[in-house]
């Protein structure tokens, strides 16, 4: 096997070419690894024409077996007659190979440089072999060429002309080209069995898939390519690992996935030590990330510039300094000397454990070694120092930037842009805002949130409705900050209802809405008298899957009854009732005996009875009042009455008065009968009390 290089990014990369790559696949012993390689060569076909070796098991097929005799080997096979035709025949046969090698070497050529590749491939695709194709394919898929990659691949296919590198290639160009769906659909048409389950072609789909951000998917689908017969390599395990690194609890799929890789008698090896190093720093694990760098070593390997950094970032989050210097000493007596990445790194380290000065004297130390041309050193150090309160020492460092010349895309600008607007300095942050817009064209979405800020923090609107309009014309969607940021100014400004809609747009987009800010917003609106949008927020957040504050339901009571609408208002009780005041369940109680639906009435003083609330004769007093005003509803009236006997309530005298005189529209001897039970009850619970 060719030696493998480990980078951080996952990919594997072969450091000095194997001596028979340009052989088929199996002939190489490590041709998992080389194939790659071996079909992104620049020849369509390999130049040789040797006599095959019968005892090489990869030219098997070309060979007697043995129950063939003499005789069919001479007829069927070479067909030899005598030493002088085989000669020539050989020639012959050279001959003609080579030119049509070359004939077809020049066709690639043209097919590659035409302007038109419809017409190209009418003229030569015939005498196009399918390894010929896959060469213009890797071709139109290094220049980016995805509609040329897509319209080829679609005429392979069509043609048969197709092969499993085909499929590998093509599907790794769809996820380069950020085209998941059509990687999986093309995945998903492979009807052969063998081809579907290519370990090549299985780990091109799971790397489109985890290079798109589908995680989740890609170990959804390396399930389903299990069950039906896939055999995992290597790379396939460090693909999904290489997932691992951003994906939701990451650490524990990998543990999974190193576990699995064992049991398959695979043996870990550098590329997949790089891998555990790295999901261990993102996962803030610097002792699993020890613990892995020592097995490394234990077993034979030798860490890299690539494995230091890896487990000098594991040190960074905790900024522990102390363990960071020792691993500098390590790597220097390794034979190693520490790259640009390791001591960018290592001033983040610095940064993070508060040791601004000695983190600036290690930037001093890396401009004459070409390591500080970027603004990366500098931003590590600027962020820090302003997160820190240093706002005076972080504009020092921005200045000192500047004044060099380094190299920037503008992140020097969004830290402090972002710094300004934190510590108040409004004025600062607006202008360090034009000078950014006046410089750059280039932006991004978190280079336009801190511009957004910083704007709406300081009160331009026009400016704000700007950025709007720039998201919009780069087709850049919002994130649930930008929605934020926006919420935020436009409650400042006055302008509820825009933050509603703003608010109900980020809930539509899936984003995740912020407790705090969504019970401002309900309290905004309930003073404006925006009741039934305070009421939309707040189911918002209640269907949010998070438990809410409990004052937060009171407050929504009081808006409701304010506001009128008492119907919203009984099913905010009803939910949650135990968490809310007795001063609002009774205003919400005589409210709605007043004026809520007569249907409900019954229901509602249920609800209110079972959260150990007292009611008190004024809200029976009215509900019966509603009643006797509406003879049809006398059955609730009667039921009522039962159910307050059954619970150890009584009416007033007023409300027995008015009863009885009403007697007749609801039937004189139940009604008698009813107020005879309250009336016995009334005078043991005044006995009990009087004893008591």
């Amino acid at each position: 096997m060719g030696r493998v290089a480990w980078t951080p990014s996952g990919v594997r990369r072969p450091t000095s070419m194997p001596s028979n790559m340009g052989l088929p696949p199996c002939a190489s012993p490590g041709y998992q690894y080389a194939y790659p390689n071996f079909l992104s060569l620049p020849s369509p076909i390999s130049p040789l024409f040797s006599p095959p070796n019968p005892n090489n098991k990869c030219w098997s097929h070309l060979t007697t077996s043995p129950n063939t005799s003499v005789n069919e080997f001479d007829q069927k096979s070479l067909q030899i007659s005598s030493p002088s035709t085989t000669t020539t025949t050989t020639r012959v046969q050279n001959t003609s190979k080579s030119s049509s090698y070359s004939a077809r070497r020049a066709a690639i050529v043209d097919v590659q440089q035409a302007p038109n590749l419809d017409s190209a491939l009418s003229r030569f695709g015939a005498m196009l072999q399918v390894q010929d194709l896959n060469v213009i394919l890797r071709h139109f898929g290094k220049l980016n060429r995805w509609q040329d990659v897509s319209k080829l691949f679609d005429w392979m296919k069509k043609r048969g002309k197709i092969n499993i590198a085909s499929y590998s290639s093509f599907i790794k160009f769809m996820g380069k080209s950020r085209n998941p769906i059509k990687a999986l659909e093309t995945y998903n048409s492979i009807q052969d069995e063998s081809t579907r389950n290519n370990v090549s072609v299985c780990n091109s789909i799971l790397g489109c898939l985890i290079r798109n951000g589908k995680f989740e998917s890609s170990i959804k689908l390396f399930d389903q390519m299990k069950q039906s017969g896939l055999t995992p390599d290597a790379v396939t395990y460090s693909t999904l690992l290489s997932g691992c690194m951003k994906g939701k609890h990451g650490y524990s799929k990998a543990m999974q996935l190193v576990q699995e890789l064992k049991q398959n008698g695979l043996n870990m090896d550098t590329v997949i030590y790089g891998s555990l190093l790295a999901i261990c720093a993102s996962n803030n694990r610097s002792e699993d990330a020890e613990a892995f760098f020592q097995q490394m070593k234990d077993e034979g390997y030798s860490p890299n510039e690539f494995h230091y950094s890896s487990l000098l970032n594991a040190y960074s989050v905790e900024g522990n300094h102390s363990k960071a210097d020792e691993l500098v000493k390590d790597m220097k007596s390794a034979g190693l000397v520490p790259n640009k990445v390791f001591l960018t790194t290592l001033i983040k380290v610095y940064v993070r454990g508060g040791l601004f000065e000695k983190a600036r004297e290690l930037l001093v130390e890396l401009e004459p070694l070409g390591y500080a041309e970027d603004e990366m050193p500098y931003c590590l150090l600027m962020d820090g120092l302003a997160k820190a309160g240093h706002i005076d020492e972080a504009k020092s460092v921005f200045d000192e930037m500047e004044t060099r010349d380094v190299k920037s895309d503008g992140y020097s600008h969004s830290i402090m842009i972002s710094a300004f607007c934190r510590s108040g300095h409004l004025e600062e942050a607006k202008q360090l805002a034009r000078d950014f817009e006046a410089r750059y064209d280039k932006y991004d979405l978190v280079m336009l949130n801190t511009l957004l800020r910083a704007y709406c923090r300081g009160g331009e609107m026009e400016s704000v409705m700007q950025m709007l309009r720039k998201m919009d014309e780069l087709t850049i969607s919002p994130d649930s900050n930008t929605f934020h940021i926006l919420i935020k100014y436009y409650c400042k400004e006055k302008l509820y209802q825009l933050a509603y809609r703003t608010m109900v747009d980020m809930h539509h987009k899936g984003h995740q809405l912020d407790e705090e800010l969504g019970s401002s917003l309900i309290l905004h609106l309930g003073k404006v008298g925006a009741s039934s949008e305070a009421f939309s927020v707040y189911n918002m957040l209640r269907y949010s899957k998070r438990t809410l504050c409990r004052a937060l339901h009171g407050k929504m009571l009081n808006i409701l009854v304010a506001g009128g609408l008492l119907k919203d208002a009984y099913v905010v009780v009803k939910d949650n009732a135990e968490q809310i005041s007795r001063t609002s369940l009774k205003k919400f109680a005589i409210s709605f005996m007043k004026s809520g639906n007569i249907n409900l009435i019954n229901d509602v003083v249920k609800v209110l009875h079972s959260s150990r609330y007292k009611i008190d004769q004024e809200v029976f007093g009215m509900a019966i009042s509603r009643y006797i005003g509406e003879p049809e509803k006398k059955d609730l009236l009667l039921q009522l009455l039962q159910w307050m006997t059954g619970q150890g309530y009584v009416v007033d005298s007023s409300s027995r008065n008015l009863i009885l005189k009403n007697s007749h529209l609801f039937g004189r001897h139940l009604i008698a009968d009813i107020l005879s039970k309250q009336h016995r009850m009334s005078k043991v619970s005044k006995t009990q009390e009087m004893k008591g």
